[in-house]
């Protein structure tokens, strides 16, 4: 299993996910979403793309955050953030996913730029899976969005 490193200089973004198995969604995370695992207990990491899914069990308040809990979300349909996942074809994704077990709210559906559908993991956690389809075909998730507001 590879360790996980800090990097030599910048940032490096992982996505901590409080959950009650973690067990459970290190298997979502891997086998259906095709991530690695780099490190295994609580926490869980593993490695999905350019960046790591950090997976561990909820708790209450430490001292470095006095008034914290962590725990799933009490209504999947009440959500406040959500991990984005873009892909080179959507269509394949959704049909390999699918095949592996994902449970998608839609298939996927085309919208000004991009066509997009969601799934949930184990724990209710919302993950959007788009593919970008600018028809001037220069939109990139590493340059500012043509207009967000």
């Amino acid at each position: 299993m590879a360790e996980v490193t800090p990097p030599a200089r910048g940032i490096v973004l992982a996505h901590f996910i409080v959950s009650d198995d973690v067990e459970r969604s290190r298997r979502f995370y891997t086998e259906v979403l095709g991530g690695r695992v780099v490190f295994s207990g609580e926490p869980t990491y593993v490695a999905l793309a350019n960046s790591w899914i950090v997976i561990n069990v909820g708790g209450g308040p430490t001292d470095d955050k006095p008034a914290v809990t962590l725990e799933t979300p009490r209504d999947p349909d009440r959500v406040s953030s959500f991990l984005n996942i873009r892909v080179a074809d959507i269509q394949a994704v959704y049909a390999e996913w699918s095949a592996r077990g994902a449970q998608f709210l839609t298939p996927p559906k085309q919208h000004q730029y991009e066509m997009r559908c969601y799934i949930r993991d184990p724990d209710g956690y919302l993950i959007e899976v788009g593919q970008t389809t600018d028809p001037e075909g220069d939109w990139s998730p590493w340059l500012p969005s043509p207009s967000v507001a």
